[in-house]
């Protein structure tokens, strides 16, 4: 019996003066007013879909029972606004900013977000999928898509709410396309002023190779993009990177490099550990490889592109205790995978995350060049500042 419906019985016992025994409402006439509360807990409960949980269901019992009826009509108004998240009518759920009144058990949840993004906030943004493999290690947190989905949907009301901050979490966003225009001239040299002022030089121009990142989890590209960053090295999504057109992309600045600049690109891959992580990008790496034979004939294509998965590795899982579950039978790559576990990239923590990509990167790259350009950028951003206009003169 859910949470509405257990209430609802307990209501009609005191009610009727506890004449009505336990299922007696099977075969008693209720009277009108009895009739009203029934159809209001069924209403109720019908939109909040899983039942009212408990702390709503006392606070409506208790303005019931003191007879208030403007406490009591107040109070079922409150529960139908909060309960209207979990309406499956897009029309129903919070638009822009939302006031929001969480039980205790959610707060407590809210709590313990907090602490997570305080503890990893250099790595911030975080992904919701990452916020859930934290709860689930430093608090219990239920591991099942059931919890994480709640989790999700707190976050989501947290974040309307402004509990949390839009800046501390980062969904899979939509791709943009955005033409660099100026509103002015004065703009433009603003923005050119700018860019002298945090001038970097490309770490790789003087290395002897490229290095590109691939990420299979979007919403992660922002915190790999921090540490990588210092290096030169580009962050790319893998979803959706199985295109042909992608592929060919990738090929040609491969191609491009080896031919022209006698530069070797290294792909590091970031993905899940489980059978579709795997295999696409073995995929990938195998039909860039199977393109370069024809491109550049003279060569391995090992020794033009390597392709290196740094995370998640078993190694990685056993070090440090990460969480597994089986392959998903639905995966048609499952039989090959075996009795093998698999697990998620988001699973890592964060700084461990960090921690791995920069040594990864610097694995390949001549530290004396890395901080000779360092050192030299220092005095070449005096001498962009002399150049440019000042501020006055630029209008």
């Amino acid at each position: 019996m859910n949470a509405a419906l257990k209430a609802l019985d307990e209501a009609l016992y005191e009610v009727s003066g506890g004449v009505i025994r336990r299922g007696g409402a099977l075969t008693a006439s209720p009277s009108e007013e009895v009739r009203r509360r029934i159809k209001e807990f069924k209403r109720m409960d019908a939109v909040r879909g899983p039942g009212l949980e408990r702390e709503e269901m006392e606070e409506w019992r208790r303005a019931e029972m003191q007879g208030d009826e403007t406490g009591r009509e107040t109070t079922l108004a409150e529960l139908f606004a909060s309960s209207r998240k979990n309406g499956d009518s897009h029309s129903k759920r919070p638009k822009g900013f939302a006031p929001w009144r969480p039980q205790t058990k959610t707060v407590i949840i809210i709590r313990q977000v907090k602490e997570i993004l305080k503890e990893y906030r250099t790595e911030l943004p975080l992904t919701a999928r990452q916020i859930f493999y934290r709860l689930v290690g430093a608090y219990g947190y239920p591991k099942d898509e059931r919890a994480y989905e709640r989790l999700t949907n707190i976050l989501v009301r947290a974040r309307r709410a402004r509990i949390i901050s839009f800046d501390a979490i980062r969904d899979d966003g939509a791709s943009v396309m955005e033409p660099l225009h100026f509103d002015s001239v004065e703009d433009f040299y603003r923005h050119v002023r700018e860019l002298g002022e945090d001038f970097e030089r490309n770490k790789l121009a003087n290395q002897k190779l490229n290095v590109r990142i691939y990420c299979e989890a979007a919403g992660m590209m922002p915190q790999i993009s921090r540490v990588s960053g210092r290096y030169s090295v580009p962050v790319y999504s893998c979803s959706g990177f199985d295109s042909l057109t992608a592929k060919y992309d990738l090929v040609k600045d491969i191609s491009e490099a080896s031919t022209y600049h006698g530069r070797r690109t290294v792909v590091l891959h970031l993905g899940d550990y489980d059978p579709s992580g795997e295999n696409i990008f073995d995929v990938i790496a195998e039909d860039v490889h199977a393109f370069l034979r024809s491109i550049i004939p003279h060569k391995d294509p090992r020794a033009v592109a390597l392709f290196r998965r740094i995370a998640l590795t078993p190694e990685l899982i056993r070090e440090h205790n990460l969480p597994e579950s089986p392959a998903k039978p639905t995966d048609s790559r499952s039989k090959q995978w075996g009795a093998r576990q698999t697990c998620q990239l988001e699973a890592l923590p964060p700084d461990v995350l960090a921690d791995l990509v920069d040594g990864e990167i610097r694995s390949y790259l001549d530290t004396t060049i890395l901080e000779a350009d360092r050192v030299a950028e220092i005095p070449e951003r005096r001498t962009i500042a002399r150049e440019l206009p000042a501020p006055e003169q630029a209008s």
